[in-house]
Order: structure tokens, then sequence, then C-alpha cells
């Protein structure tokens, strides 16, 4: 079967070897994926029609056979490839939901993010989100600068909360003087965030501040 050229840049595999498989984009992926093109399209362009199908990558999760050999050039084999690279994905998500460490209460949190937040020189704002059973199922530093009710927009935070299917979100941000103490401001951001999350059913778990090597929860100190 006749294959097209593809440039040096259009190579996966060896992208990949030069610079690892993190830099390579999600068509990338499925070109390795996949192995080979078909007649008259390369195997990055194949890759490209499979990608393009969905609107993000995570809406393959469920991805049929029938689906995926409904794309033109995607036969039994090809198909059977993509699904069961998807299937260990899957599999693999699910033992690391099964690791992941339970938040029971603010000792759990700041044990989690203490190590790395203690020593910021300037202020980061993480969140912690958290499944039905308190479980980890996703963290990010969602700011940094100073905290301001208007840099700490409670859209960014729930929107990422409803990303991850969060059923409670627990926040974090440093104090890079390693005072632990509430200012008015942080007082302020947490009232407006435990206000959205309710507004959303994805509640406030915790605000809490950590400094060096000492943390304070907002929530424990009756501040909502």
């Amino acid at each position: 079967m006749f294959i097209r050229e593809m440039s040096d840049t259009e190579k996966p595999r060896e992208r990949l070897q030069k610079k690892g498989v993190s830099s390579l984009s999600n068509i990338e992926l499925f070109a390795i994926i996949l192995e080979t093109g078909s007649r008259t399209e390369s195997v990055v362009d194949l890759a490209n029609k499979v990608v393009a199908r969905y609107s993000e990558i995570a809406d393959m999760r469920e991805v049929t056979l029938q689906e995926l050999t409904e794309i033109n050039g995607i036969g039994l084999a090809k198909a059977a490839k993509v699904l069961a690279a998807i299937e260990i994905s899957k599999r693999i998500g699910q033992q690391k939901v099964n690791t992941c460490p339970v938040i029971r209460g603010p000792q759990d949190g700041a044990d989690l993010v203490m190590q790395e937040m203690s020593m910021l020189s300037q202020e980061h704002f993480h969140c912690v989100f958290l499944s039905t059973r308190n479980r980890l199922v996703h963290r990010e530093t969602i700011f940094i600068g100073s905290l301001n009710s208007s840099v700490v927009h409670p859209r960014e935070i729930f929107k990422q909360a409803m990303k991850y299917s969060a059923a409670g979100v627990m926040c974090f941000h440093n104090h890079p003087s390693g005072d632990a103490s509430p200012s008015s401001q942080d007082i302020t951001v947490t009232k407006r965030l435990k206000k959205a999350g309710d507004l959303l059913g994805i509640p406030l778990i915790d605000h809490i501040i950590i400094g060096n090597n000492t943390f304070t929860s907002l929530k424990q100190e009756g501040y909502f």
C-alpha cells in the first residue's frame, strides 16, 4: 500500500524520540497508535480526522467500535488499537483514583501541600478537588500573585470543579512572610467562594492559609 511521504515535522515517532512523548499533540499520539495512513492520506491526516470528530479528547472515553469504523480510513484493526489505548488509559486512571489520598480535614489538606507551598516566594492560590468520599480527584494552582477578590474569581475555580466532577473544593494559599494569620482580604475572598460554591452545589470545604510550617483553617476559625 502506498503511503504518502511525510516531512520530518510530520513524523511523530521521531519527535517523540527527540523531544519526549509529552511534547506530542493529541493528533501525533493518535498517529503513533494508528501506525499507518491510507492510500490517499498520511497517518497524521487520518489521526486528525479521528481527533476532529470530538470536541474534547475526554469525549473519546466512551467511543465505540462502530463510531470509529464509520471514519473513512479507519478499519477494524485501527479501531481496535484506539479502543485498546483508551481502555488502558481508563484502567490507569481508575488505579490512580483508588490510590489517591483521602482528605478528611484541614490537617490532611495541609499535609498534602505544606512541603511545596511553604517554600514559595510568591503567593499561589491552589485548589484541591475532592470526590463525594473526599478522595483527591484533581489539584492545581489557579492563580499566582497577591490575593484579592478581583483576581481570585470563583468562575475559574468552579469551572475546574465541574470539569472534574468534583463534589467539593478545598482551597489553599500561602503567605510568603511565613505568618499564616488571615487578612481581611483573605476573609472576603473566602466568603465569596463559599457563596458561589453553595449556589452551584459544590461546597467550599475549607480555605487554608499556609505559612512557615504552619497553617490556619478559615473554617476552623469560624470565618464561614
